[in-house]
């Protein structure tokens, strides 16, 4: 489906509604500027539009850009002044829902602590392996050519099962680590996207 700069820039403004409108405005003026300069090229205008990218992943781009206490504070922001009873509810309200607000907070903080706790003592591990493998090898080594051939032989043995280990766990701290990042990346955004309007152009 074919779609004009007007239509591009419309359903780009609606699907970033949520952000502050500084942040919606520079946006499209700089998409606004790159499809002139596509048609300036020789494209024509339905062409300029599709090679810039779907609205989907330009907005998806532009959430994961900004940060979330910017997206909170425009969405949060009061459109009008509260009045003396609001205030009022507000404030008897407050041990409630601020104790609420907290230990929502204290709990999702613990958990993502206690993930990356595990992740440091898997490489912790992973680091103690390596040294003792190390260790060993050249241990063994020394002993062969010094005092206690039999000695060295296990001490080699051991170093080189150490090394094995620690090659394996690397591979999974690795993977376990690269996952949290993504986990906790698609966290944020999709809490960012929480706070944005997103209706249809």
């Amino acid at each position: 489906m074919k779609v004009t700069k007007l239509e591009f820039l419309m359903s780009l403004s609606n699907k970033l509604s949520g952000l502050p409108q500084s942040e919606i405005e520079e946006r499209l003026n700089f998409y606004s500027e790159m499809i002139d300069d596509r048609i300036e090229e020789g494209f024509s205008e339905e062409e300029a539009v599709s090679q810039i990218g779907s609205v989907d992943e330009i907005v998806s781009q532009v959430i994961a850009d900004i940060p979330i206490m910017k997206i909170a504070k425009e969405k949060i922001k009061t459109k009008r002044q509260l009045k003396a009873w609001e205030f009022v509810l507000l404030a008897l309200g407050s041990p409630i829902w601020l104790a609420l607000l907290i230990s929502a907070f204290a709990v999702i903080f613990a958990v993502y602590v206690s993930f990356w706790s595990a992740i440091i003592s898997l490489w912790a591990v992973e680091v103690s392996l390596s040294a003792c493998s190390l260790g060993g090898i050249m241990s063994g080594i020394i002993l062969i050519f010094t005092e206690n051939s039999l000695s060295g032989a296990l001490l080699i043995g051991s170093g080189i099962i150490c090394a094995g280990l620690s090659i394996f766990i690397f591979y999974g701290c690795k993977a376990i680590t690269k996952g949290l990042l993504l986990l906790t990346k698609r966290s944020v955004i999709s809490i960012k996207n929480c706070f944005i309007n997103k209706g249809d152009a």
